[in-house]
Order: C-alpha cells, then structure tokens, then sequence
C-alpha cells in the first residue's frame, strides 16, 4: 500500500485507528477454545467487528511464534482474511546484518505479504535498508517507545551536539528512506514531547503505541502529531480486543473501535 492510499483510506473513515492483535490464548473467551484455531476464530470475529472503523491491523508476531507452527498458520489465515483496503502492520521488531535482513524481508514482504514491519534500529544502515528496497513496502522504525525502559538508551545524550540518541536515529534514518516508504514508533504516552518529535520529521508518518490500556492521551497525540496527510497510525489492542472476556467479545470489540474512530473523526476535523 503506498502514501495515497494509505490517506486515502483515514480520510474515507474518518479514523487513523489501528487494531493491535495481541491474541493470546489466556485472555480470549474460553468458548472459543474448543474451535479447530481459536487464535483465528478469535481474530476473525475481532476483523468483522472492527474493519469499519480502523484502516490498520498489527498483529504482534510474539503471540503468533510462541505457539509454533500453528501460531504460523493461524498468522496467514489472519493476514488472508484482511480486507486488502487495510494496511498490514508486521510488529515483529527485526533487525540484523544485511543479509539475514534481506530474508526478514522477503518473508514478511513476499511470504506473508505484510505492507509493513517494525525494525530495530540499533545495528544501523546495513540492518534496516534491505527492507527498504520492496516497492509499496514500509519500515517502521523503534524511535521513541512507550516502554518504561526506554530511557535507557534512547535519551542518551550526545556530548557532541546535545541530541538525544532517539533524535539522532530519527534524524539519521531520514537519509536512508523517504516519507513514502519510511515511519518511526514513537509512543503515544510521549505525548507531551510529540510537538517536538514531530519537527524532526515533519513529512513521515508515526505509529503511535500506548492509547487504551497504556494511558496514552489521543486528543494531545493528535494535536501536535498531525501533519498534513495526518501522519498518525495510533493503535489499540487490549483496551479494545479484551473489551469482555464473553460472547459478546466482538460487539464489545465494535463498540471501542468505534467510539475510538468517533474521537478521531473530530480530530481529523479539528487538527487536519
């Protein structure tokens, strides 16, 4: 999916809502654990609740690959089932020397057929450019996280010039790909630091993490992260795909996305 589409698709629904499917077999309703693949059943009913509000899924690969080669079926039957108009989003935080790159990427770009994939930044140029040589692909590279570890490293200060280490691979990572193909995390519980996150790089879009469960602030997320094209994807995952542990799961499901969508559409109005 390239940029224009992309647009194209938050401007018809009103919405830059990305659904997180972090399915996890402890935390779906347990009637649905005596079907064939719980995990896609869950999914499937999470996808026809929720497609008309969200105009991206992201399915986190860990609670996939930590069921084995069924995790991996029940993956593809998922990314099948997609409506084709949504963006995919791989969050599988890859990242490597160019060549073991190189294989992350037709995997999750030819095999799976992703649109996109989070990558790890730290082993610099040679780990992430593979990835951004497929056409209508993207990476999304880990700037500035939600997590609490992220001061770790990632504001680090420079004694050369002051930038923090986040500021410098935002900055850097600009010279190896172009808004059309290029996005950062940053975490939407940075939200009082996204005005100035977003003047480092004006023109890219951000996946924003952290809304819902994490107590992210959406109204200030998209006052000072917007750009002209809107340049946010912000997810939910917990805070709507565990709406209710019962039968009713996907009505739940529908009910947040669209409330989520709801407060969107104004801000797209508001701060567009």
């Amino acid at each position: 999916m390239n940029r224009s589409q992309l647009f194209d698709q938050i401007k018809t629904k009103g919405s830059y809502l990305c659904v997180g499917l972090d399915t996890d077999l402890e935390k779906i309703p347990s009637h649905l654990l005596s079907e064939k693949d719980p995990v896609f059943e869950f999914n499937k009913q999470i996808i026809d609740a929720t497609h008309e509000h969200c105009i991206a899924y992201k399915p986190n690969l860990a609670f996939y690959e930590a069921l084995g080669v069924k995790g991996w079926e029940s993956l593809q039957k998922t990314l099948d089932y997609i409506p084709k108009n949504i963006f995919t989003i791989a969050d599988a935080k890859r990242g490597d020397i160019g060549n073991t790159s190189s294989l992350y990427a037709k995997a999750f770009f030819e095999q799976l057929s992703f649109d996109s994939i989070t990558v790890a930044p730290y082993m610099g140029e040679d780990s992430v450019k593979p990835f951004l040589k497929f056409k209508d692909k993207w990476v999304i590279l880990l700037a500035h996280t939600s997590n609490i570890g992220a001061a770790d490293f990632q504001l680090i200060e420079s004694k050369a010039n002051g930038r923090r280490l986040y500021e410098e691979v935002m900055l850097r990572a600009q010279t190896w790909g172009s808004p059309e193909q290029l996005m950062f995390v940053v975490g939407a519980t940075q939200g009082d630091k996204i005005e100035g996150i977003r003047k480092l790089a004006p023109d890219h879009f951000f996946l924003v993490p952290g809304i819902g469960a994490q107590g992210g602030d959406l109204e200030l997320v998209s006052k000072f992260g917007m750009n002209k094209e809107c340049g946010l994807i912000v997810n939910s995952a917990r805070a709507i795909i565990y709406a209710s542990n019962g039968k009713d799961f996907a009505e739940a499901a529908k009910r947040e996305a669209k409330k989520v969508q709801e407060e969107m559409s104004t801000y797209l109005v508001k701060y567009l």
